[in-house]
């Protein structure tokens, strides 16, 4: 048995590999620009501050010589720990929410 498929016009569908393709430019461009960009939080009022970049690697940690207690040194590791997080998680939602605006608009029925 032999199918038909509507013709449903070139139109369309090169309209919508145009709209795929430039979204794939603009989100190659996003992500160069998302990994280039730098992430600071900080922990403990200002104690602790930790810088990441775009690939969620530490590029750097300051700590306040008041966050340091020779007799406490598990506070001074959680001050980090919640910093370097908080830092990444920003990177990561940045990412999300820049990534979602430029693909938000693509219509494509049957893939979203």
């Amino acid at each position: 048995m032999k199918c038909r498929i509507p013709n449903s016009g070139g139109g369309n569908m090169n309209a919508m590999l145009k709209q795929a393709q430039k979204m794939q430019a603009d989100m190659a461009t996003l992500q160069e620009d998302l990994e280039n960009r730098e992430y600071t939080a900080t922990s403990g009022g200002g104690l602790i501050s930790v810088t990441v970049d775009g690939k969620h690697l530490i590029k750097s940690i300051k700590i306040n010589p008041d966050a340091v207690d020779p007799d406490d040194s598990e506070m001074l590791e959680d001050l980090i720990t919640v910093a370097v997080n908080e830092a990444i998680g920003n990177a990561i939602k940045t990412a999300e929410d820049e990534m979602g605006a430029i693909t938000s608009g693509l219509n494509m029925p049957g893939l979203f």
